[in-house]
């Protein structure tokens, strides 16, 4: 897949292709920590879709709900998806990372959401922490180098 920058911007992972290459080996293997242990790979898919619609990343946003779709995941819970908070539709281990990953994404708030990661933390077992963690991360320099190589997100 080839990504065209906007006119205007620099495409920062075509400039430079070595740190682009060494993000997405970094991503490989948290999804594989992930997995190892024992976090599903539609949940894997929920991170990375919360944590864009937070930082508004339509280029990620359009490849993880297509990765979510394609691996089962329904169009109900990912329309309810920016408001899992008030739905049902979403397990204590689902709600737990998802509320991690929104407190790894917004950090400039975390001072006051001291509870969160506790909170989190009842739900999921230190690996599981670590690597939601992980994904959160990688997800959000995927956001920041769309968005400010102004990735265009065409039809």
């Amino acid at each position: 897949m080839t990504i065209k920058a906007q006119p205007g911007r620099t495409n920062i992972g075509s400039e430079h292709p070595e740190p682009y290459k060494a993000l997405t080996a970094v991503a490989k293997r948290a999804d594989e920590a992930a997995l190892a242990e024992g976090l599903s790979p539609l949940l894997i898919e929920m991170v990375k879709i919360r944590v864009s619609q937070i930082n508004g990343c339509a280029f990620c946003l359009r490849i993880h709900t297509l990765d979510a779709l394609g691996k089962g995941e329904s169009a109900e819970r990912l329309s309810l998806l920016p408001a899992w908070r008030e739905s049902g539709y979403f397990d204590e281990k689902e709600r737990s990372a998802l509320a991690l990953a929104e407190y790894i994404t917004d950090i400039r708030d975390s001072h006051s959401h001291t509870g969160l990661y506790e909170s989190a933390a009842a739900h999921l077992s230190p690996g599981q922490m670590s690597a939601v963690s992980w994904v959160a991360l990688v997800i959000n320099s995927y956001n920041r180098i769309a968005i400010s190589s102004a990735y265009e997100v065409n039809p």
